[in-house]
């Protein structure tokens, strides 16, 4: 894919996320995979009002081999997550109220209330609270990336990456309705949670049983 073409996709999918609010102004960042290189979006962008001109290609050292402006501070966690993970070629980080209230609460969502989070989550955990842009950002949030494409950032945000665009936004509308969904739960006395026997036969479904 060209880098116009993988820019056009970035463009329309941030926006897509802006108009659901869940990158509100200018925060968070996106990328993609360009070959031996990231296409990623430049710092102070905002990932709702992205344009042609937002974006840079870095190599896996973060240093920028096309284009004039700054790259998102967060670049290296993206190389990271990449470097880990083969399948994953898009990210998006953002900010999304519902995922940052249980971010900024110090509480994972790990519990199994419903069936399409446990499906396609598992759980979503939580990394240890980084300074922005930092190494130990990085460090504390790489430990889960080779068992999970969706983690929480303490004080600070999510994660999410796919093979395709559309699956990582997809999946960022899942978690963020998931933790819209386990919030309403504790609003309204508890959630039900699935028992063991259910949790199982999920992950069964999922590995194709």
């Amino acid at each position: 894919m060209s880098f116009k073409s993988i820019k056009k996709e970035l463009i329309e999918y941030g926006k897509l996320a802006g108009l659901k609010n869940f990158t509100p102004g200018v925060s968070g960042n996106m990328s993609a995979r360009f070959g031996e290189n990231i296409v990623i979006t430049t710092s102070g962008s905002a990932n709702g009002y992205l344009k042609d001109d937002d974006f840079v290609v870095i190599d896996y050292n973060g240093r920028v081999v096309k284009g004039n402006k700054k790259p998102s501070s967060e670049k290296m966690l993206h190389v990271k997550f990449y470097s880990m993970r083969p399948d994953i070629n898009y990210i998006i980080h953002v900010h999304a109220p519902y995922l940052s209230s249980f971010a900024s609460s110090g509480k994972a969502l790990d519990e199994p209330i419903m069936a399409e989070n446990v499906f396609y989550f598992g759980h979503i955990p939580l990394a240890e609270y980084g300074l922005p842009s930092s190494s130990d950002l990085v460090e504390k949030t790489a430990k889960y990336f080779r068992d999970f494409d969706a983690v929480l950032m303490a004080n600070h945000g999510f994660i999410v990456g796919d093979k395709t665009i559309e699956g990582a936004y997809l999946k960022l509308e899942l978690a963020e309705s998931y933790a819209q969904v386990v919030f309403n739960t504790k609003v309204l006395g508890g959630p039900v949670l699935l028992n063991e026997k259910q949790v199982e036969d999920i992950y069964m479904l999922r590995r194709g049983n």
